[in-house]
């Protein structure tokens, strides 16, 4: 059973609420400035909704922190249930449209695939927290693996590879938290390198040597090196025809961003306009609402996608930076929650809760200078959206949740 316990307020939960305070006003100035040059209407319709759903996110985040664990616990496989379908409902009812990511229910439109990051951080969560869960047997791992992988396929076959990727960056850093081997942790690894290495002949032989040596640094044997050798070349084979299982425009945008592909006038304008918009900040940035690249809409998705364009642009590098500041402290603080937290239910889900926020944030500011592809995923609490927003307010609420009941064991 679940043993509750008066939950209290400590002095880093203060700065973690005022953090996400402070990028909410950041957000909501940002999305104020790139939208009202539409016009007053667009920008006013912008900003109301945007603050309509933050107010909706803190009732979220209210009612998380309230509620007792054990009816989190009991309730993650109903939620991840319910999530499924939602997803399966996008899909029928499409209509035969081409991209199925939206729900209409009742008038609210919104996206499963939100949803769906909390209800599989909540299974998976609850799974791995079972006292009958040993991470040495291959089933155990491979249960865990199938709540991840589910909504993962049926978001990449919306689809939307950008958010299936959140799944992906999920579930390993999460498995090695509940306790995985070190062993089993490389053996689950490498095939993915292979993969990424299966283009070049060079790089895919030297990745294979490093298997080969670390697998019997391990001192698993001849035998169980030959496998893993053989699994590892199977998938370089098969890699040609995952490459081909995508679509034209997935393909594009990794050619695009490693540099085979020249599109300057596609997918590679919104990178370089984008970096005209940060770097153009200077140091101090142009000023609020003063940003030329924003304010003449040369900036692509200034709301959504890229508005940490739209801050770089307008508050320089000290506000990006200021930001950058604010995002590493929200994941040092709930990774330091998740390691004193008694629960281990509890330590899981705050864990994931950050995995989740930090994949998000990383990617999106990476992708706004170049760094990583241009992948579609919004910034935590700066980016517009009523789904993500309300996501994310409900992983802060898991986060603030087990720091108020730290010393809560399961």
């Amino acid at each position: 059973m679940l043993n509750e316990q008066r939950g209290k307020i400590f002095f880093g939960d203060v700065l973690f609420i005022a953090a996400i305070m402070v990028l909410l006003i950041f957000g909501l100035a940002a999305i104020f400035s790139a939208s009202h040059v539409a016009g007053a209407n667009s920008a006013n319709d912008n900003f109301s909704k945007q603050f309509y759903w933050i107010m909706i996110g803190i009732m979220l985040t209210t009612i998380i922190i309230v509620l007792p664990t054990r009816y989190l616990y009991f309730s993650a496989y109903w939620i991840y249930g319910i999530s499924i379908v939602l997803l399966l409902m996008a899909m029928i009812f499409s209509h035969g449209e081409s991209i199925r990511r939206w729900l209409i229910i009742g008038g609210v439109r919104f996206q499963p695939s939100e949803l769906a990051k909390v209800a599989t951080l909540l299974a998976l969560s609850k799974y791995l927290s079972e006292d009958a869960r040993d991470l040495r047997r291959l089933k155990d791992i491979a249960i865990a693996f199938l709540i991840v992988g589910l909504p993962f396929f049926l978001i990449f076959i919306e689809p939307d590879l950008g958010t299936s990727l959140v799944f992906l960056a999920l579930v390993l850093p999460i498995l090695y938290w509940a306790g995985l081997p070190s062993f089993y942790l490389f053996v689950i690894m490498t095939p993915f390198l292979v993969m990424a290495a299966s283009f070049n002949y060079y790089t895919f032989f030297v990745i294979m040597i490093v298997a080969i040596a670390l697998s019997l640094y391990f001192q698993r044997g001849l035998t169980v090196s030959a496998f893993l050798f053989a699994i590892n070349i199977f998938v370089g084979i098969m890699t040609p025809f995952l490459w081909n299982r995508l679509h034209g425009y997935q393909k594009h945008r990794i050619l695009t961003f490693l540099g085979i592909e020249a599109d300057p006038y596609g997918l590679s304008y919104q990178v370089i306009q984008s970096k005209v918009a940060i770097g153009s900040g200077g140091f101090w940035g142009k000023g609020f609402l003063n940003g030329t690249q924003t304010q003449l809409r040369f900036l692509p998705a200034q709301h959504t996608d890229f508005v940490f364009s739209v801050i770089g642009e307008e508050f320089g590098f000290l506000g990006s930076f200021f930001i950058l500041i604010l995002f590493l402290f929200l994941i040092l603080r709930g990774i330091y929650i998740s390691a004193i937290v008694k629960n281990r239910f509890l330590s899981l889900l705050v864990f994931g809760a950050v995995i989740i926020l930090a994949f998000h944030a990383v990617v999106n500011t990476g992708m706004t200078v170049g760094i990583f592809p241009v992948t579609g995923l919004p910034l935590p609490f700066l980016s517009y959206g009523g789904s993500f927003m309300a996501t994310c307010f409900l992983l802060v609420g898991f986060i603030l949740h087990a720091s108020f009941r730290r010393y809560q064991y399961f």
